[in-house]
């Protein structure tokens, strides 16, 4: 279970999913350089074109299911109040 890492999901509290360890840090880090703390915020489409550029390739060839994992990471970081989404029209989510 070592290259595996528990997630949890903020829109199904006491849901937890076995995910790619290597996979999940590395979007982790990724997206969390991409989201910031101030209570502006980033759209998921942002969020989506803004953490392309920073991928790494061999985990993601031409960003194969870089949504899915950016989603995934995203709804783990909201359950563990590490970011928010701000109730906005579209929604944002910054840093908490």
């Amino acid at each position: 279970m070592d290259d595996k890492i528990v997630v949890e999901n903020i829109n199904v509290p006491g849901s937890n999913n076995n995910v790619n360890k290597v996979k999940y840090l590395a979007m982790r880090k990724v997206l969390l350089s991409v989201v910031l703390k101030n209570n502006i915020g980033i759209t998921q489409k942002q969020m989506l074109d803004l953490i392309q550029p920073y991928l790494p390739q061999d985990l993601w060839p031409s960003d194969a299911k870089s949504g899915w994992w950016m989603k995934t990471v995203q709804l783990d970081l909201e359950a563990k109040n590490i970011i928010r989404g701000n109730p906005t029209k579209p929604l944002t989510w910054c840093q908490m």
